[in-house]
């Protein structure tokens, strides 16, 4: 088990991710976006606004166009389309997630959560407030429906 104060270095870049606390009960999307481009979750909620993307819009969780908008914004490099999640070890080495999916209201939903994978480690970077450690790696536990292929772009961080 990792401690909370264990921090990921990607190795080729030394860029830090550390897993940022959603704010919002519905924040996941823009706490994900948050961790990967190294800025708090004011930030992020804040460029999210200026964007027109609100935590509380049923959109960020049931569709990606908020998400991705968001990850363009902060220079991120995303695949054009989602992936189905085959198994944890064909995941990319970095990739957003969708957790928890399901069928409310007739409309599929998720969680956001973030994939990384370094050098003799992988882990989930989740958001959500309640849980015991937000780096995980209890992956029998978390079914990822599908992921987005993310690269690392042209960073504007402020690790």
């Amino acid at each position: 088990m990792l401690d909370d104060d264990w921090v990921v270095y990607m190795t080729r870049t030394d860029t830090l991710y550390k897993p940022v606390i959603q704010k919002d009960d519905t924040g996941c999307g823009i706490a994900c976006v948050a961790a990967l481009a190294g800025v708090t979750y004011k930030q992020a909620q804040s460029t999210a606004r200026r964007l027109g993307i609100f935590a509380d819009d049923p959109r960020l969780w049931s569709e990606t166009v908020s998400v991705r908008l968001l990850l363009r914004e902060y220079g991120l490099g995303i695949s054009k389309r989602e992936e189905p999640s085959k198994c944890w070890e064909a995941l990319p080495d970095l990739a957003s997630l969708a957790l928890k999916w399901r069928i409310e209201c007739g409309r599929a939903v998720w969680h956001w959560a973030v994939f990384w994978r370094g050098p003799g480690v992988a882990m989930v970077l989740d958001s959500k407030r309640s849980l015991r450690t937000n780096r995980r790696t209890d992956f029998g536990r978390m079914k990822p429906k599908w992921f987005i292929s993310l690269t690392e772009g042209d960073w504007r961080t402020n690790c």
